[in-house]
């Protein structure tokens, strides 16, 4: 299925169509929040601190960035699949460069992204706090996430 799709770490040039992908899929998932931030703002953030702070990866199909993936010491920071390219695996292989890198990853999602919660659940994610949402600037209630390696060996 995926066949066609090539990962590769990304480069500071790569950080607009990463914003892109990114700005894509959460307004997908989450219409109500659509325009929090300008994409200006989105390729900024994604330049300024995703990319100083994180490892960022991409998935490619036919030379056009479908997904994103950024993550540092225990912590994936983002993760996304443009909408049309989701359910094709795509986002378990991004997932499977952290997990291949770190032996324990934690993360935040949104209570009410049931796709995403279903996604990291079968993907060995558990449930370990809930928020209200106060302290996220969405103001959304989420979900905290981890995953250990010595948790899924044989």
């Amino acid at each position: 299925m995926t066949d066609k799709i090539s990962l590769r770490k990304l480069d500071l040039a790569d950080m607009p169509a990463a914003a892109a992908v990114h700005r894509a899929s959460f307004n997908e998932r989450l219409p109500t929040l659509a325009g929090l931030h300008t994409p200006e703002e989105d390729v900024g953030f994604w330049s300024a601190v995703v990319f100083k702070d994180c490892q960022v990866w991409g998935a490619e199909e036919g030379g056009r960035l479908v997904g994103v993936i950024a993550f540092l010491e225990d912590w994936i920071d983002q993760l996304y699949v443009l909408p049309e390219a989701q359910g094709r695996g795509i986002g378990s292989r991004l997932l499977d460069v952290a997990k291949s890198t770190y032996p324990a990853l934690s993360l935040w999602t949104f209570q009410r992204n049931e796709p995403a919660r279903r996604f990291y659940e079968k993907h060995g994610f558990f449930v370990v706090d809930e928020s209200d949402g106060a302290g996220n600037e969405e103001k959304e209630p989420d979900v905290l996430y981890k995953w250990e390696a010595r948790l899924h060996r044989l």
